[in-house]
């Protein structure tokens, strides 16, 4: 694991956007195509703030969630939703969004479809991951009904998940999509969740599920 520590958010939230534009520009140039993976929630809104005005090949860049919500785009809680608001705006309107939420009433009816939708843009070229204080990335929340599988070596690309503190059902990358990412960042903020990733390099995967990638991961830290 890299720690790099930071003065302020501010400077986090431009140094992460420009370390993720760089590494899409080289996966462009190298492959002529590039993956990016981004959590949801309010946190990493200044990143796609900024990454949304970077002038890249966006048109050949496929973007798409960590996890997701199972509600619909029209939902305050979605996280497409979000991607859609501070993300595809400007240039990086271009990109290619790959959906994680198709309108049914169980994220099981859809999964294999999303599944297969996903799968010509694997393995995953930029990842950027959040954390929470209990230590989840993505939707593997500890204590989660199916988390053991989901942490599994032969676990399949995307699976739904439920639990207490996730509110809604979910769908989310499952650990060995995430682990095989060739570039990881994780954005954390606050001393509460410094200390937590403190722990979490002394717990297992199942106490703390974010373990799974912090080996090859680049923590990005600011009060």
């Amino acid at each position: 694991m890299q720690f790099v520590e930071y003065p302020d958010s501010d400077f986090m939230f431009l140094s992460v956007a420009d370390k993720i534009a760089s590494e899409l520009g080289e996966f462009l140039r190298r492959d002529g195509h590039a993956t990016l993976c981004v959590p949801g929630g309010t946190t990493p809104g200044p990143v796609f703030d900024t990454l949304s005005g970077v002038d890249l090949d966006w048109a050949n860049v496929a973007v798409f969630l960590n996890d997701e919500r199972w509600v619909g785009e029209d939902s305050p809680r979605s996280n497409t939703r979000l991607l859609r608001e501070r993300l595809f705006r400007g240039p990086a309107a271009a990109a290619n969004l790959i959906p994680l939420y198709a309108p049914a009433p169980n994220p099981e009816d859809r999964l294999a479809e999303l599944a297969q939708g996903l799968l010509p843009h694997l393995p995953i070229s930029v990842l950027l991951l959040g954390m929470g204080a209990d230590m989840h990335t993505a939707s593997l929340f500890p204590g989660a009904d199916h988390l053991a599988e989901a942490l599994s070596a032969d676990a399949p690309s995307l699976m739904a998940l439920r639990a207490d503190a996730a509110g809604e059902p979910r769908i989310t990358l499952t650990a060995p999509v995430l682990k095989a990412a060739f570039r990881t960042h994780i954005l954390v903020r606050g001393q509460e969740k410094r200390e937590a990733l403190e722990r979490a390099m002394t717990l297992s995967p199942s106490e703390a599920p974010v373990r799974v990638v912090l080996d090859t991961a680049t923590v990005h830290w600011a009060e």
